[in-house]
């Protein structure tokens, strides 16, 4: 074989030299498509023309200058019901291009298997350009379907069909009053026993006919779902079967950081904080949690307004924002003379009679609105005020609410009820705590006294409360036992109610007013 040693070697192209496609000439047969919501077949393109008003109404809402009424079309998949309300559809200018796909099939012989194996080839051929396309993207109203035997409903089916005898002898039917009537019975037979005899199911019968629109909300809402970030698929064994389960666990989701509580029924009191805080002990500041301990050697047990008045504004917030540094602290009584108060862990105040000094009295003021404000506002006040929230003297008001502790109460003739060792039980009771009900009730009723008429701008003398508590009226006492009562665990009416102190409380306003009279009468 000859060979031109001369002739140039053919190099192949350069990867860096761009090539450009191929360019065809589009024909110029122009087309108009309709996205249809469904599947059409060859056999069944004449029902959905028909579904669409028809060839006419194709016609009109392609035309070429059609009018914004002209170019609306309309789905309608019930098109013989005038009760169905179709799907309104959209004529939109577009620039797509109508491909004629075929697929030819031939067998051709693979070389490692030696058998003729089945091979389709495609071929894609323009054939025209899609000017206009029919869209129905908005969402199917809600559909109803009244009782086709109302002569209404047949009237109606009448003038939609043009038929004038049905017309001519269409009468207004008589009103029967019959609004409600009862369902049709289901074809399984129940045992009325088994339906604990309840009676017959019933269903409207207002003969109200649907609305030509239920809802005008046509477009979706976008839902833009999105799987949580901080989900992570976790392998489980299931306890029942033993076989392997995945599962999505949220690694951030909230964990609660609530105090260790007691029910006072219980025996044992908690000596150690929860699990979940005594993990996360490293992360707050040490120094605010040695504070806190100290402040629990000093003194017990707190209320939270007492214990955060131990601290400046900005310690107090970072307390009651952490939701951890009091359940490392302290845990809470559910009910009992104690209830929502913090305790020291391992004390014990229901073997320890100076205990008594630490229990809590709370009266509701229904003449102030509960609020809640952010930590810093409420102590935006003076040095005394910032102190002295949780003391009650039976001179200055500081709250508007009253829940004070007895170790609190700096008042004299109140000082010397609650330190006199002579009314102390032997054992605890869940509802009075150490005292005896007849001196709690004492107690109860100077304090309620005095800190309500300080609300009204009136200091009450001592004069004016032993008075009260010299008559059994004005004092009214509640003579009753532990069992003769019935307690509700796991509600908050172990401490005693504020009733009788309430009564007492208005019994001595009256006998002020009463004894207010004659003076004013001589004078």
């Amino acid at each position: 074989m000859d060979v031109d040693v001369d002739a140039p070697a053919e190099t192949p192209p350069s990867p860096n030299v761009t090539q450009h496609a191929p360019e065809y000439a589009l024909p110029t047969t122009y087309f108009y498509s309709v996205e249809y919501p469904g599947y059409v077949r060859p056999t069944s393109v004449p029902r959905a023309i028909h579904t669409m008003g028809g060839q006419s109404s194709l016609n009109a809402a392609f035309r070429r200058n059609a009018s914004k009424n002209d170019g609306l079309l309309e789905l309608n998949m019930r098109p013989e019901n005038p009760f169905a309300h179709p799907i309104p559809g959209d004529v939109i200018p577009t620039n797509n291009i109508l491909l004629k796909v075929v697929k030819r099939k031939r067998r051709r012989l693979n070389p490692e298997t030696g058998e003729n194996e089945l091979v389709g080839e495609y071929t894609a051929e323009p054939v025209g350009v899609i000017q206009k396309t029919a869209r129905f993207r908005s969402m199917a109203d809600y559909q109803f379907q009244p009782d086709m035997n109302d002569p209404v409903t047949k009237l109606r089916m009448a003038m939609s069909n043009m038929d004038v005898d049905a017309i001519r002898q269409y009468t207004i039917p008589e009103e029967r009053e019959d609004y409600v009537v009862a369902k049709d019975p289901t074809a399984m037979e129940i045992d009325p026993e088994l339906t604990g005899g309840a009676p017959q199911a019933t269903k409207s019968n207002l003969r109200l006919f649907p609305p030509p629109l239920f809802s005008r909300q046509s477009i979706p809402q976008n839902y833009s779902f999105k799987s949580n970030p901080m989900s992570v698929v976790t392998t489980i064994i299931d306890e029942e079967t033993g076989d392997e389960k995945k599962r999505l666990i949220n690694k951030m989701r909230w964990k609660g950081f609530g105090p260790a509580s007691i029910m006072f029924s219980e025996k044992e009191v908690p000596t150690k904080p929860p699990p979940n805080c005594e993990e996360l002990r490293d992360q707050f500041d040490q120094g605010l949690l040695k504070d806190l301990e100290k402040l629990f050697k000093e003194r017990p047990i707190w209320t939270r307004a007492a214990l955060l008045n131990q601290f400046t504004p900005a310690q107090a917030r970072e307390i009651h924002n952490s939701k951890v540094l009091l359940p490392l602290s302290c845990y809470v009584f559910q009910d009992g003379p104690w209830r929502d108060t913090l305790v020291r862990f391992g004390y014990e105040p229901r073997e320890d009679k100076g205990a008594r000094l630490f229990q809590r009295l709370y009266f509701r003021n229904l003449n102030h609105a509960i609020a809640r404000p952010s930590v810093v506002t409420r102590r935006q006040e003076s040095r005394y005020s910032i102190t002295s929230t949780h003391i009650f003297d039976g001179v200055t008001v500081t709250t508007e609410t009253a829940a004070f502790q007895l170790c609190d109460i700096e008042d004299a003739l109140l000082k010397d009820m609650i330190e006199d060792e002579e009314v102390v039980r032997d054992t605890c009771n869940e509802r009075d705590g150490w005292y005896t009900t007849h001196q709690l009730e004492r107690i109860k009723a100077v304090l309620r006294l005095k800190f309500f008429s300080l609300l009204e701008g009136h200091v009450v003398t001592d004069e004016e409360c032993k008075k009260v508590l010299a008559t059994p009226e004005g004092l009214h006492t509640v003579k009753r036992t532990v069992g003769a009562s019935r307690l509700r665990p796991g509600k908050h009416n172990m401490a005693k109610g504020a009733l009788p102190a309430d009564h007492a409380a208005a019994i001595a306003r009256a006998s002020q007013d009463k004894n207010a009279k004659p003076q004013q009468d001589q004078g």
